[in-house]
């Protein structure tokens, strides 16, 4: 009974400080929405809270607690099967955040122990029932519920930001640096969406992550990678982004990068014929605006 209580908390708990990662494996097994995919990841991690405290208080276990568990256990299942259908057994699954990394296959197996765990105690536990549960439980599930909005209250500022800044694209063409070739898809004219980052920057990892789930689900929209870092990191990024199927090319040189990139990365522009009219960070990428970029005139 602890042990399953403790996982639940353990888990919920450690997906709140890998909140990010968590919204985006929801995106890529399936979610279009952002928003949608954020509130579901609240959701989702209140109810681990929320089990994993009604467990510990013995609160309406055979009527609620028990058959809740193995729904979740279900419906996580099948998250993970689509998760490994998508991308793989590789990588992290998300399931306990960045606390403990777990392939999705060995979830898959602590979630049927789990389900085992969970029917055993269905049958054979006793049940210690408190005196004014429906009161503990209502404070107790409102708390476990609410936290995650707490701890990552639902943002408006969704939107890129409007520029009007011309940008340089000469580099990706003809390069001072030996080993650059010339980028294989015309970024000077039309309208692009081009993402600056680097082969060993975190935050480039994520934007390049998020990336590569919304091009798999609208491959029309033209989103471009340029990669600054050494070619022995190219794979490992990829790797590690899923981002492989993402057109991408890697650029070496450090000033050139940045004259195009500007100081930081990760850099993320919708250039329309080599002028910079919106800018967004990871946090800003939603389909339904970078569609309404492109439909402006």
């Amino acid at each position: 009974m602890l042990f399953t209580a403790a996982v639940f908390l353990f888990s919920g708990i450690s997906k709140l400080y890998a909140f990010d990662p968590f919204v985006w494996n929801i995106m890529d097994a399936g979610i279009t929405n952002m928003t949608f995919a954020s509130i579901l990841a609240r959701l989702f991690i209140g109810f681990e809270l929320l089990l994993g405290l009604f467990l510990i208080f013995h609160l309406f276990l055979k009527s609620f607690t028990y058959p809740a568990i193995l729904a979740l256990l279900f419906l996580f299942t099948i998250y993970l099967i689509i998760l490994i259908a998508r991308q793989g057994n590789d990588g992290n699954c998300g399931c306990f955040g960045d606390a403990y990394e777990m392939k999705p296959s060995a979830a898959i197996i602590k979630n049927a122990v789990m389900i085992i765990a969970t029917i055993i105690l269905l049958y054979i536990y006793p049940i210690k029932s408190f005196r004014n549960a429906e009161w503990i439980a209502a404070i107790v599930g409102m708390a476990a519920l609410i936290a995650p909005f707490v701890f990552f209250p639902l943002s408006g500022e969704d939107k890129p930001e409007v520029k009007n800044e011309p940008i340089i694209l000469t580099p990706l063409y003809r390069s001072t640096h030996p080993d650059n070739k010339p980028a294989p898809v015309e970024l000077r004219n039309g309208k692009h969406i081009v993402a600056f980052m680097s082969l060993t920057c975190s935050h480039c990892i994520k934007a390049a992550f998020l990336l590569q789930v919304i091009h798999r689900q609208h491959p029309t929209l033209p989103i471009f990678f340029v990669l600054n870092g050494h070619p022995d990191f190219l794979s490992d990024f990829l790797k590690e982004t899923h981002a492989a199927h993402v057109p991408h090319i890697l650029f070496r040189g450090a000033d050139e990068f940045q004259s195009m990139a500007g100081s930081g990365v990760p850099s993320i522009y919708y250039i329309n014929n080599s002028v910079i009219e919106r800018k967004a960070n990871y946090f800003q990428l939603d389909p339904k605006y970078m569609y309404q970029w492109l439909t402006e005139k």
